[in-house]
């Protein structure tokens, strides 16, 4: 599983998160991270606000609950093994 690591834009401080799964729909690119390997760990979806072409993405977490609701079913299914509950 990939690890990356995340700059706040409002700070010096920074936080690393696993990689689950990415995806691309309606034009934006969305990524499922969570901050363990372990079972039960917390998971965030993260929407891509830079622009194309752009060498630093600019990630957004996901609060919209239709937003949320719609990305977390495309998630779902793309890992059938893990269980993502809002």
């Amino acid at each position: 599983m990939e690890k990356i690591r995340f700059q706040f834009a409002d700070s010096e401080d920074s936080a690393e998160f696993f990689v689950l799964e990415q995806t691309r729909i309606n034009g934006a690119n969305y990524i499922l991270v969570t901050d363990s390997e372990e079972d039960g760990a917390e998971a965030l979806i993260l929407k891509d606000l830079s622009e194309d072409g752009e060498q630093e993405a600019l990630y957004e977490i996901v609060e919209e609950e239709n937003e949320l609701e719609a990305i977390s079913k495309v998630f779902s299914e793309m890992l059938e093994d893990i269980d993502l509950t809002l």
